[in-house]
This record gives C-alpha cells, structure tokens and sequence, in this order.
C-alpha cells in the first residue's frame, strides 16, 4: 500500500540502463551495487503499462511530487497503469538492489493479449479508462529470466534480439494462469494465515534445499493439509513445491557457477547432488547446457 513519505534525505542520483525492444516497448534496469540508496527517474507518458520487478533487496516507486510511495520488496512485482494523468518513474533503489522495469505501451500490448480480454482485468471495455495497480510475486521462471537480463554477458550484436525474446517470455510468464484453476480455490488466498504457512514452507525447502522434507513431512511442519499445501503454492509460485526448488536449486548452482569458487562437484553437492552425474543431467536438463560449457562460455 502507499505510505506518506518523510522530509526527502539526500540521495545520490542516477540512471537505468536502458533497452529498446522496439516501438512502444522498452526494458530498464538498475543494480544499485553501493551502499547509499540511489534514485532513478525517467518520464513516460500516461499510455504505458509498467512492470516493476524488484529482484534484489528493495525499491519504492515514490510519486505525487514525493508525497507517497509504493514499496517494492525482494522478488515482488508491481503493476502500474493509468491513463488519465501522466505517471512519471521515480525509484528509490535501497542499496544493494536491482530493479528491472518493462514499459510497454498499451496499444502493443492490446495486439499482444486480444484474445485474452476477459482474463486480463485492465484490458475490459469497461475497465479501459480506469487506473490499475497490482503487486505481485515473481515466480522462480520469472527470476530465472530476470536473471538473465541483469547478468546479459553476450556479444553486443545480438543483444537487441535476445532482451525481445526475454521480454515476451517474461510477459507470457507474469500472465501464465494455470489451466486446472477453478472458482472453487480461489477463497484459498482469503485467508492470510494459510498464506503465512504457505510462505514458511518456501522458506523450509530453501533453507533445506540438500535434503528437502517430503510434502507429508512439509504438511506437518506448517500444520496445514497436504491438499491445502499444494494448492497454495500453486497459486502463490505458480508451480509446485518440487518444480519451484528444482528451479531455485539450478539457479543456486548456476550463480555458484559464475563466481568460481566451487568445481561441478562442490556445486552439485552443495544443492543436493550425491554425485556429479545426477548434477549434470539436472543442469543440462534446466539451461541445455552442461555446468561445465556453462561456466566456459561465461569466457
């Protein structure tokens, strides 16, 4: 929700890096490596759709000339559109923080998602004229990709092509609905302690990522039934428990990957492989490539 904002402190000012995709679409991003927060500012006019993604730590989405501000916490999202006044990008990015943001206007994103109207809130006839916001959570496949995007390290030449292809798949992630939800689950989300034992459970898979519990072993521990645990992480993460560490694990390893202090072994270990075999065939099976061409085309 927003919140009335202090007397503003002095922070240090800077700029995104930016990417056109093409006409109407653009990626923006900002890692705020320092320890100071830094402020970033771009004027968009009022036919844009914005996506706010922090991936990193924590950002606010500060407006009405600094009077109010929306936070942004670590792999949360926040939707904004509103077409009746201009809504200028002004974020406050707390040190250690990465922010991506994917502006799109709302005439290509039409083109994009017509036949899905009556899915898509804002995209109703009635709803047309009508400002909308949305805060949500990034799925582990929506990280992968923002990943991606932060740590691009291809050639240059291509790299217009790759952020287009990133860009749609991270739009047809953030839209994907399951194709077995019914009205009757919906009430789940309702209840604010059954989310606080879903999100607990995240927290345990993670934190015991090398020997997880089985879900029966899960249920117990959040104290909420095996149905109720699996519907619920599917409707908060968008998948379930083991596809949503799988994903988290690979992406551990891929970062351990990247700093090089760890061989294929070390790594594999470290996120729950017994041997190097079953590592391999997991990694090669998430980025079709083994951690070994992995870690040399990082060059």
């Amino acid at each position: 929700m927003s919140q009335e904002l202090s007397a503003n402190k002095s922070i240090a000012k800077s700029s995104f890096e930016e990417t056109i995709i093409e006409d109407g679409f653009l990626i923006l991003m900002f890692k705020n490596d320092e320890h100071v927060p830094q402020s970033v500012a771009k004027e968009i006019d009022s036919s844009f759709l914005q996506f706010h993604f922090c991936v990193k730590g924590s950002t606010k989405f500060v407006f009405n000339q600094g009077r109010y501000a929306l936070d942004i916490n670590e792999e949360n999202s926040l939707l904004l559109y509103n077409p009746q006044r201009e809504l200028p990008i002004n974020l406050q990015v707390d040190p250690n923080s990465w922010i991506v943001s994917v502006l799109i206007s709302i005439k290509k994103f039409h083109g994009l998602f017509s036949q899905e109207a009556d899915y898509i809130t804002f995209l109703s006839e009635d709803n047309r004229d009508k400002k909308y916001y949305k805060d949500g959570v990034i799925s582990p496949s929506m990280a992968i990709v923002l990943n991606q995007l932060i740590n691009y390290n291809l050639n240059q030449s291509i790299k217009s092509l790759y952020f287009k292809g990133k860009a749609y798949e991270l739009l047809s992630l953030y839209f994907n609905r399951s194709e077995d939800a019914n009205v009757e689950q919906c009430p789940f989300l309702v209840d604010e302690t059954n989310v606080i034992k879903i999100r607990k459970a995240k927290e345990i898979v993670i934190s015991r990522m090398a020997e997880p519990p089985s879900l029966q072993e899960l249920s117990d521990e959040i104290g909420l039934s095996l149905k109720k645990l699996k519907e619920g992480f599917k409707q908060i993460y968008g998948d379930s428990v083991f596809s949503f560490l799988f994903d988290y694990k690979m992406e551990v390893a891929r970062k351990l990957l990247e700093a090089g202090n760890d061989n294929v072994n070390e790594v594999g270990h470290k996120v729950g492989y017994s041997t190097s075999s079953h590592f391999i065939s997991a990694f090669k099976k998430k980025y079709g490539t083994t951690p070994k061409k992995y870690v040399m085309s990082l060059g």
